[in-house]
């Protein structure tokens, strides 16, 4: 029952307190009235103190010794019997939906204080071209790649997408300062990007992998796939992130450069001076220091103490037609890792008479290891006298060969021949460098061609001393980086004709000099990846040998021949630095056998898309890739058939070579 007014506790309410305190400070709640009793109190109590105010209502006000009623219990059951939610619950949804409200509103970071390094939030118009660049880093290329290497080339591809971006958006604020949206258009815009961006990634992601498995169908592969999204989405996510933080960094290094240089000199000196400065420091820094002294350095450790190896199951030879053993004039240790591989793994005379039936020879092996002279003259000057140890200039076929970075010769090209001519050749070759073919191209390309040149001219000028009726048949033959390095010992296609009675050259970089004259001047109704020229008359282009090699059929063949093996999906073959800006002729119409419709080319993605494209380029099989299986033995018996040689004799030897040499996963050279 609620307490009855008291009779004049209007009049006994406070007068209004003034607008403002003596303080200056807002005034505060009114101060609550007091019972008349009190006011008149004990001593030395202050009006008011130890009462209890009245009601706005004008209840009767009780003295602080009247003891309050009892609450009610409380109970958490409302009155329709159901069961309030708990308190904690109520809050954190509150609090969540609070936080959520502010998102909304501002979907994006301000620095709280001018003097944060970080100045402000990733520009939204820089994420927009970062996000496209990455959907288009997710289309496929010429070979299936793994997810990892896909998160990789998404973090790369994005990066100089956002880069493109922030600089299309500060050209346009320069341009257009008023008509910058405003705060509102900003955050919505955010708002949209932050609830579509999710979505856009997972169709992006599903769509590349059923491309991915289209391209292993076309290649032969089975078409499942391991493709981790939200690995690449983070993988991506971290080399972005790194690669935005490194030029942050030099970003702020320039400016904190700048400020320091115009304590000195006025403003426009001191950025063009912080500018040219930073640009030298980050030049040189990473070319001496990330490069040279760092990827280089180790990569040269790496494969300086492979190059001192042995491979298991590889023996020293004891043939003495063959170098490193104890009759050669190389020593065994001299020969390096891929040559050891090359001496120790030569075919017997009893190997080669099991697929042939007949009497055969032992073939002989020349190769000069790196550690085993000065210049690339002595070193062909000992090409020769080793040849000259084992006969070579009296055998059926003397071939000289080039070798990739490592030092590395193919197995099923040598072999192939050795077989066809029943072990009656000679092979000769020289290491001229143990890095890989990537470093190496990088820091000695022209190594390659000279030491090549210097090898072929020795033996060419060695081989015309003996009478012309007597001499064998003078092939050449290389692989990758060797072609080139072939290529770049004569002075074009006729000098080669000229000096050869034939070539194989499999798999020829964009660089190789005679190869590129060849494409450039093909009959223009021919595709580059299959080009024809001069009729064939000579040369010939094949992926698929028992078809291609026929073609164009109308016209004859002569001698000496020479053979391109080239597949339309070999990265290795099309990789250039045009890629970053020109589109390539093998993109367009018609497309590569083995090539997905679905590719295009894109500035910047389809240079990093082929990069790596290099580095799988051996997961697909044979002939697709830079995988070239046994199609050696049907060029062979294009270029120099041996008397009696039939089209069932190269499919046997092709199964033969098959079986020695599986495919193996990694780089060979």
């Amino acid at each position: 029952m609620s307490e009855q007014p008291t009779p004049g506790a209007e009049s006994r309410r406070p007068a209004p307190a003034e607008d403002e305190t003596t303080d200056g400070r807002a005034p505060g709640p009114p101060t609550p009235p007091a019972e008349s009793g009190a006011a008149a109190g004990a001593p030395g109590r202050e009006p008011g103190a130890g009462t209890e105010s009245t009601p706005a209502d004008g209840a009767t006000a009780r003295t602080a010794t009247t003891p309050p009623p009892e609450a009610a219990p409380r109970t958490d059951t409302p009155e329709d019997g159901r069961k309030a939610p708990a308190r904690g619950a109520r809050g954190a949804a509150d609090a969540t939906g609070r936080w959520l409200l502010r998102v909304a509103r501002r979907p994006y970071w301000e620095r709280p204080r001018s003097s944060w390094l970080v100045r402000r939030w990733p520009d939204l118009t820089a994420c927009l071209v970062a996000t496209f660049f990455f959907w288009l880093s997710l289309t496929p290329s010429l070979v299936p790649r793994p997810w990892y290497y896909q998160g990789a080339i998404g973090g790369i591809t994005a990066a100089i997408g956002y880069g493109l971006g922030a600089l299309l958006s500060w050209i346009y604020r320069l341009a257009l300062r008023r008509w910058v949206p405003g705060e509102r258009v900003r955050a919505r815009a955010w708002l949209v990007y932050w609830l579509l961006l999710p979505w856009t990634v997972a169709l992006m992601l599903s769509q590349s992998a059923d491309m991915q498995r289209e391209l292993r169908q076309l290649q032969g592969m089975p078409p499942t796939l391991t493709w981790h999204s939200m690995m690449i989405v983070l993988i991506s996510l971290a080399v972005l992130v790194l690669l935005l933080v490194v030029a942050r960094t030099v970003r702020l290094f320039t400016g904190l450069l700048t400020r320091l240089l115009n304590r000195f000199v006025p403003w426009p000196v001191a950025v063009a001076l912080g500018l040219a400065m930073s640009t030298a420091i980050v030049v040189i820094g990473t070319r001496d220091v990330v490069w040279d002294r760092g990827i280089l350095e180790v990569a040269d450790r790496i494969a300086a103490a492979k190059d001192r190896s042995t491979d298991p199951g590889v023996m020293r030879p004891y043939s003495p037609l063959v170098s490193g053993s104890p009759d050669s004039l190389i020593h065994w240790d001299d020969l390096g890792n891929k040559g050891r591989t090359f001496a120790g793994t030569t075919l017997s005379s009893d190997e080669i008479s099991d697929f042939t039936g007949e009497e055969s020879l032992d073939p002989a092996r020349v190769y000069v290891g790196r550690a085993s002279y000065d210049d690339y003259a002595d070193g062909a000057e000992l090409a020769v006298r080793e040849l000259e140890r084992v006969g070579a200039f009296d055998r059926q076929v003397l071939a000289i060969t080039g070798t990739t970075g490592t030092g590395w010769v193919n197995p099923t090209t040598v072999e192939a021949l050795e077989y066809m001519n029943g072990g009656d050749t000679a092979v000769v070759t020289m290491q001229y460098s143990y890095l890989p073919s990537w470093a190496s191209f990088m820091v000695d390309r022209n190594e390659a061609g000279i030491a090549t040149k210097a090898l072929v001219d020795a033996v060419h000028a060695r081989w015309q001393q003996e009478p012309e009726e007597d001499r064998p048949k003078l092939l050449i033959f290389g692989e990758s980086l060797a072609v080139s390095a072939i290529e770049s010992a004569f002075d074009g296609l006729d000098d080669l004709l000229e000096r050869t009675d034939g070539a194989l050259l499999i798999g020829p970089p964009d660089f190789s000099p005679i190869h590129d004259e060849l494409t450039e001047h093909r009959d223009p109704s021919s595709p580059i990846w299959r080009p024809i020229y001069d009729d064939g008359r000579h040369v010939r282009f094949a992926q698929f040998p028992e078809l291609d090699l026929t073609r164009p059929s109308a016209e004859p063949w002569e001698y000496p021949r020479v053979v391109y093996l080239q597949n339309a999906s070999d990265p290795v073959v099309w990789w250039s630095p045009n890629l970053l800006f020109e589109r390539p002729e093998w993109l367009n119409e018609p497309l590569g056998p083995d090539v997905t419709t679905a590719i295009d080319w894109f500035p910047f993605v389809t240079f990093w898309q082929t990069t790596v494209d290099m580095a799988v380029s051996y997961g697909s099989p044979a002939p697709h890739g830079h995988r070239y299986g046994s199609n050696p033995v049907n060029a062979w018996a294009a270029i120099a058939p041996p008397d009696g040689w039939s089209t069932v004799d190269t499919e046997r030897l092709s199964w033969l070579l098959e079986i020695r040499h599986p495919p193996r996963h990694g780089w060979a050279g």
